[in-house]
């Protein structure tokens, strides 16, 4: 048990670390950095993708008895996030802020990427006492997610307002609920019963929904060819490292 925590904390606080990034990009152009956001969007929508059918999926069903059931908490998985969007402004764009692309209000944004790292860190904690294998491809799976999103939560507070060190400061500050969800998933976990069993296959559900309804329709924004087949590209090597680290006993 000692080495999950370590393994989940250790996870987590990268995952935190990752809200630091934007100032490494917010100086490019709108038009380079529009670029690198959708590749690294693509990779995300390979990850999500490719680490909910390859490796949540099938592990939630191989430790449940009841396959109806886990179907089921994988829809609930994709109606809790569309309510979590829908109702509590959890909408993460992922491309720079510019008069034609406005942003809502910076507070906004930052309470709901705090509740949204928050579930990420409950995710990584139940992943990893179900096995480190899962815990790390999931974590993967999270930081795909996170380089784009947490680029454009940056950009959002700079267009709300906050200076860049303000900016960076709360973003981080806003990052840190991971570690208090990871904490909650390893206190609570081993002493609720099927806890692992219940948010594996919802987790898988929120990611197929995040892949699906967040990501794609950002990709499908963007309509020249030479760009699309780079999202393909990046689309199929997201994918493509999940399916690589099936081959690796973590």
């Amino acid at each position: 048990m000692q080495k999950i925590w370590i393994y989940t904390i250790l996870s987590v606080s990268i995952v935190s670390l990752i809200s630091l990034i934007g100032i490494f990009f917010i100086s490019l152009n709108e038009e380079r950095l529009k670029f690198i956001l959708l590749f690294m969007v693509s990779f995300s929508v390979g990850g999500l993708f490719g680490d909910a059918f390859i490796h949540l999926v099938p592990e939630a069903f191989k430790n449940s008895g009841n396959g109806l059931l886990v179907s089921i908490f994988i829809i609930l998985g994709i109606l809790v996030f569309f309510a979590l969007e829908k109702f509590f402004a959890w909408r993460h764009c992922h491309l720079p802020t510019s008069e034609k692309h406005p942003h809502p209000i910076a507070l906004m944004n930052l309470f709901g990427d705090g509740l949204h790292n928050l579930i990420d860190g409950m995710v990584i904690g139940a992943s990893y006492l179900v096995s480190p294998s899962i815990g790390f491809t999931t974590t993967l799976a999270v930081i795909f997610h996170e380089i784009p999103q947490e680029i454009g939560d940056y950009s959002i507070l700079i267009y709300g307002g906050f200076s860049k060190k303000r900016a960076l400061l709360m973003n981080f500050l806003s990052a840190l609920t991971a570690i208090v969800g990871a904490i909650i998933s390893l206190l609570i976990g081993p002493k609720i019963e099927s806890y692992s069993a219940f948010l594996i296959p919802l987790t898988a559900g929120g990611f197929i929904y995040l892949a699906g309804s967040d990501l794609i329709p950002e990709l499908h924004k963007e309509t020249k060819l030479k760009r699309s087949i780079w999202q393909f590209v990046g689309i199929v090597s997201g994918v493509g490292i999940m399916v690589l680290l099936l081959f690796f006993d973590l």
